[in-house]
Parts: structure tokens; sequence; C-alpha cells
């Protein structure tokens, strides 16, 4: 049985004159540790939702896997905080390789990851995806819209994967990083084509948040908020069209702006 995403607490709330009791709706945090092949892998702390996504996104966006069919067998157990999984192929990734920094190059160009896993499953992206700018609005109006949770606390990100005509899918989590996980974990069970999808977030455009995207597939990430030097450099790099501050009828365009269309034209 997995638990509730929300709970309810009571607290005191100053109103500006007085102290007022009410119960209030808080974001549950939870902690996930990945057994893999029998072996403690990774201990995560996420919202406790769409844990099977959330666990198969992952592995893949840490190299372990590749397509879900790598899985053999997988239980959740949501009560006690544990994933257990068991890949086709035993996994021989020992913990330095996902601890060491890598620093290499590629087609004479010096580009610097975090981790070893991140030379292997990040990718430049070939999507010929165009978008408009009432597009960008529409679909970033349309996840804000549909974050309930968000609403209900106020501690939660949120991701949705969109084709340019609306979401296809959006998850929640109290880690930006997580939420894009599930989507990840999402579009591998449900082998989703990514030619025609692009990714509308909720936080702060990192150089995390780039790589994940990058690892997923999509050329293009819509955000209501900032990015980083770091991240949009690698965005250049990896053919991300990175789009920031969309709010109200503007947005900052930061990187590979020939996927934006002033005129229409698709």
């Amino acid at each position: 049985m997995l638990k509730e995403i929300t709970t309810s607490q009571s607290i005191v709330r100053f109103d500006g004159q007085h102290f007022v009791e009410e119960e209030d709706d808080i974001a549950v945090e939870t902690a996930l540790t990945i057994v893999l092949d029998g072996e403690e892998f990774a201990t995560m702390v996420c919202s406790p939702s769409d844990l099977k996504e959330l666990v198969v996104g992952f592995l893949a966006s840490e190299g372990v896997i590749r397509v879900y069919d790598d899985i053999k067998e997988m239980h959740i157990d949501g009560d006690r905080g544990f994933a257990y999984v068991d890949l086709v192929r035993k996994h021989c990734v020992t913990r330095d390789f996902h601890s060491k920094r890598f620093i290499g190059s590629c087609c004479g160009k010096g580009r610097q990851f975090y981790f070893q896993n991140d030379v292997k499953t990040a990718k430049t992206v070939m999507s010929k995806l165009k978008i408009t700018p009432e597009q960008c609005r529409q679909l970033m109006g349309e996840m804000q819209e549909g974050s309930s949770y968000f609403q209900q606390t106020g501690g939660v990100h949120n991701a949705a994967l969109c084709t340019r005509d609306g979401i296809v899918v959006a998850r929640t989590d109290i880690g930006r990083h997580n939420a894009l996980d599930k989507l990840f974990g999402y579009c591998l069970i449900h082998q989703i084509p990514l030619k025609d999808k692009l990714i509308a977030f909720s936080g702060r455009i990192s150089s995390e948040v780039l790589l994940k995207a990058a690892k997923i597939g999509v050329g293009i990430i819509l955000s209501k908020s900032a990015p980083t030097n770091l991240a949009l450099g690698l965005a250049e790099e990896l053919g991300i069209t990175a789009i920031g501050f969309i709010r109200g009828n503007g947005f900052n365009v930061y990187t590979h702006q020939e996927r934006v269309l002033v005129s229409g034209t698709m």
C-alpha cells in the first residue's frame, strides 16, 4: 500500500493581526531505497507516488538499464520504503562509477559532466520539433492549472511530458529531479515515442535538470523559472532549446532559438 502524497497538519497561522488555529495540507516526504540484484544501490528522498516510474527512470538515468525490458522483476514495498529490482543481466556497475567526476571531450569541444554515467546516458538531441510562443504559454498554463498538489501544499515540483497541443502526462514530486525521472520511467514503461515531445517544468533549469531532459531525449524544455549558466552550456552543446521565465505574454529563449517560430508557421 502506497502512502498519501499529502497529509493534514494542525498549524497556527498569523493573519496580520491574530493567531488562528487551522488545518493545513503538507507535502509528504519519504525515503525509498533501491535494492538492486540483492544489494542496496541507492536511497532517494521523494514523494510516495508513481514509485515504479521513479525507479525505472532513475535506473535508466544512471545508466543501469537502457530499456524497461532490462528489468526481470520489480517489487515495491511503499510502506517500508524499499524497491526490490532484479535485472535480466546482473549489473556490474560499481559504486565508484556513480560517484567519480569525469571530464571528457567530444567532437573537439570540451564537455564536462558531473558523473561518469552522464557520459553514457546524456545524448545530443536531434529533435526537429518546433513550437510557437502561444503554445509555450498554453502548455505552461495547463501544467500550472493542473498542479493540484502544488496548489494544496506549495511544496512540490511538477513536470509534464507534452506535445505542442497539450499535456500527455504530468508527474509531481518534492524533488525536481524525481519528477523528471518519473516522466522518464513512464516513457520507458509505455514505450512513448519522443520525437514530437517536449517537457514543461515548474522549477529552475539547473544542469541536473538539463541532463535529465537530454537523457529522456526531448529537444525543448519550458520553465516558469530561470536557468543556470552550466545548464545553458550543456543545452547549447546537447541541442536542447531552453526557454525560461514563461510568465504573462513573454519568455526568454536561451538556446537553439530556431525551434521557436514567432510566425506560427510549422
